[in-house]
């Protein structure tokens, strides 16, 4: 089963739905808040866990500094779309699955893009 490390910078409120539609989480806000995202990078790679987060400075590791990760889905939204943008993550969670790895998703209220990472 695909786990996640949500990154501080996502809203809450997706936390607790993904919770409640059994999706395995580790919430950096309840667990390690404050780590850089070198350490939220580091910790995805021991917990095997796709990183979800709202933070662009992820793009930037992973694809200029190259910097190597298990994944990350990048959420792009207003806060009006939270509802849009959480459906669009649950539709992109149940139909990859497993394929979530070693991918940069970006996800945006009617938009995805799936880059594979090397």
């Amino acid at each position: 089963m695909v786990k996640f490390l949500i990154d501080e910078s996502v809203n809450y409120k997706l936390v607790k739905i993904l919770r409640q539609k059994s999706i395995d989480v580790i919430s950096v806000m309840e667990n390690y808040p404050g780590i850089t995202d070198q350490k939220v990078i580091e910790l995805a790679i021991n917990k095997r866990a796709i990183i979800i987060t709202e933070d662009s400075d992820f793009g930037e590791w992973v694809f200029a500094h190259k910097i190597e990760t298990i994944g990350v889905i990048y959420l792009r939204y207003r806060y009006d779309e939270l509802i849009n943008i959480t459906n669009t993550l649950l539709k992109v969670i149940s139909k990859y699955n497993e394929n979530l790895y070693r991918k940069f998703i970006v996800i945006k209220p009617n938009k995805i893009r799936v880059i594979n990472l090397l």
